[in-house]
């Protein structure tokens, strides 16, 4: 059995990562794919903690405490359900990963490569990484109730600015701003394509 594939989905706010996650794991699951739908922050100790302070109105917490909050819940996502699922050869979807803080806590002033560099230190690398590009004005119009504290304009302009950044033969970018149906078919597509070529290539079952 080859190890499984790692797909992240990363955006602001409000892109639709969530909705389109759920649409392909059950396109792909209708195939008969082994999947694993996950997402960040878990529902793990830290996560939970994580959940209640990001639906919070005020941040106070330092920059490098909220990192270190997500990284105690990303050790154990990765320890407990993508490392497993990755050895049983099965595919992992994950809601938002560690681009997630690259980006959201590289805006609130920590070094962006630090960051990425202590998360790849423990975290398996995605094999493909979609990010979805939306305007943040466009974002922020589709997320309902009150706003938390990661959903500030300014912040997340700068948010935004991180994620057009990263780049790498991994990540993709998509227009969020697509319907959904044509968005779904897209990002089906390109992974049904890149599962190919990951299996070409001999890393996969």
């Amino acid at each position: 059995m080859g190890r499984g594939f790692l797909l992240a989905l990363e955006g602001v706010d409000g892109s639709g990562k969530s909705t389109q996650a759920r649409l392909l794991a059950a396109a792909l699951l209708e195939q008969g794919r082994e999947v694993v739908l996950t997402q960040e922050p878990t529902s793990g100790p830290a996560g939970q903690k994580l959940r209640g302070y990001l639906q919070g109105t005020e941040r106070h917490l330092t920059p490098r405490e909220e990192l270190d909050l997500f990284l105690a819940d990303r050790r154990e996502h990765v320890e407990r359900i993508i490392k497993p699922a990755l050895a049983a050869g099965r595919m992992v979807i994950t809601d938002r990963y560690y681009y997630s803080s690259v980006a959201y806590q590289g805006a609130l002033g920590l070094d962006p490569a630090w960051i990425l560099a202590a998360n790849e230190a423990f975290a398996p690398r995605p094999d493909l990484v979609f990010l979805f590009v939306l305007p943040v004005f466009q974002a922020l119009a589709r997320v309902p109730g009150p706003r938390q504290v990661s959903e500030t304009p300014s912040y997340l302009e700068s948010v935004a600015a991180i994620y057009d950044t990263l780049k790498g033969p991994h990540i993709q970018r998509l227009d969020a701003a697509l319907p959904p149906q044509t968005l779904h078919a897209l990002l089906l597509a390109r992974t049904l394509k890149a599962l190919g070529e990951f299996r070409a290539g001999g890393q996969g079952s």
